[in-house]
């Protein structure tokens, strides 16, 4: 037997998709910047590449506030077990195939999966220190003198450091595309962040 629950608010909903639609910005004026293809022409890229970066920090404090405020900060800092870790890796490389029934079990107080946990935390404190140091860095290379950081960094340096994030984000977010599919229904995950509503069994 399933039940409907209320699990992702209002704010949470936008600050997702704004923050898709932000990344995906993102990563294709980024891979075109580093020379990847040409779609935008470069001057273009590089524009739409910083205004949309500043966009997603903007973003980023609204949602900091909003997840202090609310306490749904509490949703990322839980410490998953290992077996619990490895009973979800389990599932979605083998268990899904097979029917196995889902491991976890979904509720408004825990929103997320031990691995889900895992990932949006290592998300946070290590893609996204990598992502904005190199990228502000890379932005602001003409201050280095005056910060005396021009004998610490090197454009190539930064210019790598930010390429290993963005290649980074793109798994984080190949897989994040993935395992949306992998509700009861390939679009129940994608319809519950658009409804709030989610179906549990």
């Amino acid at each position: 037997m399933s039940e409907r629950i209320y699990v992702f608010k209002r704010f949470e909903r936008l600050w997702h998709w704004s923050q898709a639609a932000l990344i995906i910005t993102l990563m294709l004026s980024g891979f075109e910047v580093h020379g990847s293809y040409t779609l935008f022409g470069f001057a273009k890229a590089v524009s739409l590449h910083t205004v949309a970066a500043w966009s997603l920090v903007t973003l980023w404090v609204f949602a900091i506030f909003w997840h202090i405020t609310t306490g749904e900060w509490k949703q990322y800092i839980c410490q998953p077990s290992k077996d619990k870790i490895m009973a979800m890796v389990m599932y979605y490389s083998k268990g899904i195939f097979t029917g196995a029934p889902h491991p976890f079990h979904q509720t408004v107080q825990r929103k997320h999966n031990p691995l889900q946990r895992l990932a949006y935390l290592g998300f946070m404190l290590v893609i996204s220190p990598i992502i904005w140091f190199s990228g502000w860095f890379y932005l602001f290379h003409d201050q280095w003198t005056a910060w005396g950081l021009d004998a610490w960094l090197s454009l190539e340096g930064v210019a790598f450091f930010h390429t290993l994030g963005a290649f980074m984000i793109l798994i984080f977010f190949i897989a994040h595309i993935y395992l949306s599919t992998a509700g009861h229904t390939p679009t129940s995950h994608i319809k519950a962040m658009i409804t709030g509503w989610e179906e549990v069994k």
